[in-house]
């Protein structure tokens, strides 16, 4: 995987461990945090990071975009098409780049990180559902649950206007039920691969009929008529379940405790090796307190075992590079040029692959991604006063440009190419955004 360095040395080890709190636990350090937090220490640094304060002034300055209810689809060839369509595109637009404001801007940076994470999971596309007022609502439903009990969050997404219709909920009724949903309940968002039984996916799939959904603005109703009340056996269990007792029942299962922790290491800690039974946050999450097992997390000791690097996600790279050079995603020019990077680099919110999610690891790592990469950062760089380098004097920026960045530790390699570079802030900030300790989380 990508760097790897041995940390010997006390104080790299408190900057390594410094560094993934702020990258793993947030979207990197701002001007000046990572130098104060390695005086503060790495215990000081954690509770900051994992405490998430009453109001975030800096998220709360981010004004909520207005995002409404456009109606039905007007017909191809009438004359209201385009404003409706304009209005479609604009408001989607809008609703990322609010997202992405949030990210950059909030003070504490879990909370958008733990959202983040859990679009990934839950993940849903805007491209199926088109409309963009539900995938707003369930942004903030993910926002409200995302360091809340896993079972009301579990409860309140099988009533979430954007994910049945993405999963074709809204179609499965007692005659025909539809088994895409029930299936992906189990396998991607509860309890794992093949931990059920198509028996299992057949019984699921009767519990979930009934839901109907007002496909522009997300809002679920159950029809009675149209649901099936009869019991059935779901993993060993005969009941007439309802959505709710159903998110209960798979919620309260060990293999939920297990896919859970699971996923949390594959995120946060590594997509390449395997959850040792000893990780924390798997009995942490026990009560389905997702805090719980987050702090779990961050104070177990894979945290600072420098085997365990991971690649930024194109997004987690943007933000980290917006919160460094002191950029405003809504404020680069233009939005559309913005989210044409993104795509290029295969990461826009709202816009997951497929109900898997985005990939990790070294999927993010390719010779044309690196291309686009640096074509990004260079497109950064313009639009940024680079402040921090340019208040450096040029025989410090090798040095103080990894407490910047909030890099653990530069490689001689690297260093040497900065180096090359102290005299050109713009070349210099090109490099060090573009270094594989960047891309990296060591």
């Amino acid at each position: 995987m990508a760097v790897k360095r041995v940390y010997s040395h006390p104080m790299n080890i408190q900057r390594l461990e410094t560094s993934r709190l702020f990258n793993r636990f947030g979207f990197g350090p701002r001007p000046g945090e990572f130098t104060e937090a390695l005086k503060n220490g790495v215990a000081q640094t954690r509770t900051q990071l994992l405490t998430v304060p009453a109001v975030d002034a800096g998220a709360a300055a981010v004004v909520e975009p207005e995002i409404t209810d456009l109606g039905r689809r007007p017909a191809a060839n009438s004359k209201e098409i385009l404003p409706f369509a304009i209005a479609m595109r604009f408001q989607s637009q809008q609703m990322v780049m609010w997202w992405l404001d949030r990210m950059a801007l909030s003070d504490n940076g879990l909370t958008e990180k733990m959202t983040w994470f859990w679009h990934g999971h839950w993940a849903t596309s805007i491209q199926k559902l088109n409309y963009p007022l539900p995938m707003f609502k369930q942004n903030q439903t993910l926002r409200t649950h995302s360091l809340g009990n896993f079972t009301t969050m579990t409860k309140s997404m099988l009533n979430d206007g954007a994910l049945q219709f993405w999963l074709d909920g809204h179609e499965s009724t007692v005659k025909a039920p539809n088994e895409n949903l029930g299936r992906e309940l189990m396998e991607l968002f509860v309890l794992g691969v093949n931990r059920y039984t198509e028996d299992d996916v057949k019984s699921i799939s009767r519990v979930l009929t009934g839901y109907q959904v007002a496909r522009s603005n997300g809002d679920v109703t159950i029809n009675q008529n149209r649901r099936d009340k009869s019991a059935v056996t779901l993993l060993g269990t005969t009941s007439a379940f309802t959505g709710d007792s159903v998110s209960e029942f798979l919620t309260a299962r060990e293999d939920a405790t297990t896919f859970i922790a699971e996923r949390l290491w594959y995120r946060f800690i590594s997509s390449t090796e395997e959850m040792p039974a000893t990780f924390s946050a798997k009995s942490a999450f026990a009560s389905r307190d997702i805090a719980a097992a987050v702090t779990a997390m961050a104070n177990d000791s894979a945290i600072r075992d420098e085997r365990y690097a991971m690649v930024k996600s194109p997004v987690e790279w943007f933000i980290s590079a917006c919160r460094a050079l002191e950029l405003t995603p809504s404020k680069l020019k233009t939005p559309n040029q913005l989210l044409n990077q993104l795509d290029k680099l295969g990461q826009v919110p709202f816009n997951p692959p497929s109900v898997g999610g985005w990939p990790a690891g070294e999927a993010w790592l390719s010779s044309a991604t690196a291309q686009y990469r640096i074509a990004f950062a260079t497109w950064l760089i313009k639009q940024s006063d680079l402040r921090v380098l340019n208040e450096l004097p040029a025989r410090q920026r090798v040095l103080k440009s990894a407490d910047w960045l909030g890099v653990a530790e530069w490689s001689p390699r690297t260093q040497a190419a900065l180096r090359r570079s102290i005299n050109d802030p713009k070349q210099f900030a090109l490099l060090a955004l573009c270094s594989p300790e960047y891309i990296v989380n060591a």
